[in-house]
């Protein structure tokens, strides 16, 4: 690679795979010395234009000499990064730190020159605004902090580069040439423009595998049964609209059931947008080269035999990645179970799903194929059973999801007009931090619920690769229903919860009215309601006499009262009741629905297959009969003039209107409680609050301390003077603990200190355990101090293993605990809850992401709930709740100005009713870890 002469080693960690623009991607890497080969060839292939505007003269050819200098880097002075498709170059961009005079330079020269060369056929990619990304923060480690460029004022395409990129700059023309000048230090601006285009291009990027205009099946035989012959069926038996393709290498044929057959597809002489690969592992690297070679956008790889079959098939998997992305393509898959797109004009089913579910607003997404299996086939039945039904606008079996994950898809999801909710089920999160800020985005826009496997079993499946996270499940949890993420823990409520969020207005209220025909069915559904924390009205007992006609009164008046935010109703069968009268009741409950299109309606039934059916009308994701046959539904449909904002869109004919129906009342509740706390969510989503600044903050003092601090070693647990110090720069005081080795150490530090004041052990077994004896409050005197000394060296052992303090006394009040941790996968983390082995036991801890806003704090509060203690629990003096959010937002101001700052312990944090007493404090201080969502755009390392 590098010569001898060069200063700095070949460095690996700038290499990265990126998604670009039209949803393709390339390799990124620094341009070496055994690159002038590639070098040369890719400027042969740029055209005298784009040469020109890169070199402001005609510049047929790279001379020798031009080779050498675009080839040779210090990797600190001089950097050159390529972009690579298929091996090759098709762009490059390198930069040369220059001084004060724009001659060349080291450092302390914190300027650098930049330049960018992008093959015609490329551009409009996005590659130079990745490029851009990526040679920035490159120029940052090297700690160059501004870039200049220079551009003729004819090349708008590069000029935009620059100045779409939200880095602040400054512009001029001299000499006919303009000069752009810009700080490299991301900005607001610049993370949104970022993200904004890492969204587009991963969003396309799985729209390319959803909606191809061509697939090949890899694979499929000639009788069928086989893996790859069952994907092709598939696809032709639900009419897929675009071109289809049956590839296998043993084919003598030219078609196959009439689709066209071919034994490569590099024989196949059209384009090929999605293959679907069905060889044996062993044959999927030649596979995915002839797929590579003739322009394969995408592969899904339904082969097994890779990571989930232990350490060589890990290996293997690494390998099938690297190669595929070499060739711009992505990967669903290994190990997957397929796509489904049901949009009419695309109707893809590149899948093992032997039928195509029915169209509809629901995306969904599992890791396992066997809970996708599953999910599509509860969607399936719902029109003959449990109802509330809908169909599948998309849905994605991602197997090892070794390439294209859960991130990707909600990317889609976001901006796909076909998809009001999505539901995921997912057995490991690859990336914590960055999913739950695409969940926050998604959530504000439509709803997202998501069951997590493997809670309790410590590991992730085998096939997946995940970041290692010290975070329990429960806390992973809370984390993201802060970003709005409807957490459930079963497959079923998964559904439960989908179904009346795609089809039923969001409830502005938890008071909910309940009227059936069964007195002791409507006592069950308000007890589900109290138990899920809703407000229930008294149920209406229509007695089992009701007839249609008097639901649907009851329920128009139910939905009229201004009290009321939702309805269940609960019905039971009728001795002798026919299916024109379960026909009767639906059509009443839709009719009475359409009074108040703004309110939810949710039914829960006996074993009522009859109004299951009438309720789901045309809706079941079974495939229908066709208009007139035997068993053909009618198919009401609702029109309401008037939407609820919140609502979601309706499914395939607008403006329809369907009513879920449960075979539980807890079922149907704790759906309706999903959704209202979700809708509470969005509300307040629209008025996030806001960080505070608090003037005392000494940011640059707690830094320099910290630098200080650090330079003496890594991984440092303060002492508690230096906790002290630095708490003390964010306005943090802590109570002094005086060491007492003695009872005459003891005395003369409660002299120094004023009675009264508290004694009290900090041994690790005995620490913040005032339960087992090991603390003495409200010492008046000498005397006392000295009895109480006495007697816990008496109780518990020698001062060398008790280590006793001495602290004066706080204000009575409620013990706290405050933390702050910076877990490796989801990022800074502040916790709350009372301090003591109860609240410990119990988990009651509140959990929030960093930074945390004043409505974030409050709500910390809050959430816990040991919480009433706090506000007057029988009688009790409420505390000063509003010192404990400042205190709250202190710490997470630390945490997140200064992410040196690892992990901060506040332990005990007595909140008295006016102020608080912080009287232990820890804090752990070791080298700020990276940051990858600040960092340039980049696909996860494999």
């Amino acid at each position: 690679m590098q010569t001898s002469s060069d200063r700095h080693e070949y460095p690996a960690h700038w290499e990265a795979d990126v998604v670009l623009r039209d949803g393709g991607t390339a390799r990124i890497r620094p341009i070496t010395v055994d690159d002038a080969e590639r070098l040369v060839s890719f400027y042969e292939q740029v055209s005298d234009e784009s040469k020109y505007y890169r070199f402001f003269a005609p510049y047929p050819r790279l001379s020798a000499k031009d080779v050498r200098r675009f080839t040779h880097h210090d990797f600190v002075d001089r950097v050159g990064l390529a972009a690579t498709v298929g091996g090759e170059f098709i762009a490059t961009v390198r930069y040369d730190r220059i001084n004060a005079d724009g001659m060349p330079a080291s450092a302390p020269a914190d300027e650098a020159e930049v330049a960018f060369l992008v093959q015609d056929a490329h551009q409009g990619r996005g590659v130079a605004s990745a490029l851009l990304e990526h040679i920035g923060a490159v120029a940052r480690e090297r700690d160059i902090r501004r870039f200049a460029a220079e551009v003729l004022p004819a090349n708008n395409k590069m000029i935009k580069v620059f100045t779409d990129a939200g880095y602040t700059q400054k512009r001029s023309f001299e000499d006919g040439v303009v000069r752009l000048e810009f700080d490299l230090e991301p900005t607001d601006r610049s993370l949104a423009v970022q993200r904004a285009r890492e969204q587009r291009a991963e969003a396309r990027s799985v729209q390319r595998l959803l909606a191809p205009g061509s697939v090949a099946v890899v694979g499929a035989g000639r009788t069928p049964g086989g893996v790859g012959r069952s994907v092709l069926d598939n696809l032709r038996q639900a009419g897929f609209t675009g071109r289809l393709y049956a590839v296998n290498a043993a084919l003598q044929e030219k078609e196959l059931d009439g689709v066209p057959a071919h034994r490569s597809i590099r024989d196949i002489a059209d384009p090929v947008d999605l293959a679907v690969v069905a060889v044996p592992a062993e044959h999927v690297p030649q596979v995915v080269t002839e797929c590579g070679e003739h322009g394969v956008q995408g592969l899904v790889v339904v082969s097994a035999g890779y990571a989930e079959s232990g350490p060589e098939g890990r290996e293997r998997q690494r390998e099938l990645v690297r190669h595929a992305r070499t060739y711009g393509m992505r990967i669903i898959g290994p190990n997957a179970f397929g796509v489904i797109n049901t949009a009419p004009d695309v109707r893809l089913n590149a899948s093992l799903a032997p039928q195509m579910p029915r169209p509809g607003r629901i995306g969904l997404f599992a890791q396992s194929g066997a809970i996708g299996i599953a999910l599509l086939s509860r969607l399936h039945r719902r029109g003959g059973g449990v109802t509330g039904v809908t169909g599948v606008s998309t849905f994605v079996s991602s197997g090892n999801r070794a390439d294209v994950s859960g991130n990707d898809v909600l990317q889609y999801w976001y901006e796909d007009p076909d998809t009001d909710v999505a539901l995921m089920y997912l057995e490991s999160i690859g990336n914590p931090r960055k999913f739950t800020r695409l969940a926050r985005r998604t959530a504000a826009a439509k709803p997202l619920v998501v069951v997590q496997g493997a809670r309790h079993g410590g590991a992730a499946p085998q096939g997946h690769a995940i970041r290692a996270t010290r975070l329990p499940h429960a806390t992973v949890s809370a984390l993201l229903r802060q970003a709005g993420v409807i957490r459930v823990d079963t497959i079923t409520e998964l559904v439960d919860a989908g179904l009346l969020l795609a089809r039923q207005p969001l409830p502005r209220g938890p008071r909910v009215a309940i009227l059936g025909n069964s007195e002791s069915l409507g006592l069950l559904t308000y007890d589900a309601c109290l138990a899920e924390g809703l407000r229930p009205l008294p149920p209406r007992d229509l007695t089992t006499a009701a007839s249609a006609e008097d639901f649907h009164k009851a329920l128009s008046q139910a939905l009229a009262d201004d009290g009321c935010d939702a309805v269940v109703v609960t019905a039971i069968p009728a001795v002798g009741e026919t299916s024109a009268a379960d026909e009767a009741l639906a059509e009443a409950l839709r009719s009475s629905a359409l009074e108040a299109p703004a309110k939810p309606v949710l039914v829960v039934h006996v074993e009522l297959g009859g109004l299951a059916e009438a309720l789901s009308a045309a809706a079941s994701t079974a495939p229908q009969a066709p208009e007139g046959a035997p068993g053909a539904s009618p198919g009401a449909r609702f029109h309401p003039s008037d939407r609820s904002p919140a609502a979601p869109r309706a499914e395939s004919v607008p403006d329809s209107r369907l009513i879920p129906a449960y075979p539980a009342a807890e079922r149907a509740v704790r759906a309706l409680a999903e959704a209202v706390k979700y809708a509470q969510w969005r509300t307040d989503a629209h008025e996030p609050g806001k960080v505070p600044e608090y003037e005392d903050i000494d940011e640059k003092g707690a830094a320099r301390l910290i630098d200080d601090l650090l330079a003496r070693g890594e991984g440092l647990t303060l002492g508690g003077g230096q906790t002290a110090e630095l708490l003390g720069r964010y306005g943090i005081d802590v109570h002094q603990a005086l060491s007492a080795p003695t009872p005459d150490d003891a005395v003369a530090a409660a002299r120094a200190i004023g009675y009264p004041v508290a004694l009290k052990t900090t041994a690790p077994h005995l620490r913040h355990r005032a339960d087992l004896g090991g603390v003495r409050l409200d010492v008046a005197d000498e005397e006392q101090l000295c009895r109480a000394y006495a007697e816990l060296t008496e109780l518990f052992g020698p001062p060398t293993v008790l280590r006793p303090v001495v602290q004066r006394m706080a204000p009575r009040g409620v013990d706290t605990v405050v933390r702050a941790v910076i877990d490796p996968a989801a990022g800074a983390v502040l916790s709350f809850g009372l301090a003591g082995a109860a609240s410990e036991l119990l988990g009651d801890t509140a959990h929030r992401l960093v930074p945390v806003t004043d409505r974030d704090a409050a709500s910390l509060v809050r959430s816990i709930r040991t919480a009433p203690l706090l506000f007057g629990w029988r009688g009790s003096a409420p505390v000063d709740t509003a010192a404990l959010e400042e205190l709250l937002l202190r710490v997470s101001r630390l945490v997140d100005d200064h992410p040196e700052v690892v992990a901060v312990s506040l332990e005990p944090v007595v909140v008295a009713p006016a102020g608080l007493s912080v009287l232990g404090a820890t804090v752990r201080l070791a080298r700020a870890p990276l940051r990858d969502d600040l960092g340039p755009r980049t696909l996860p390392v494999v």
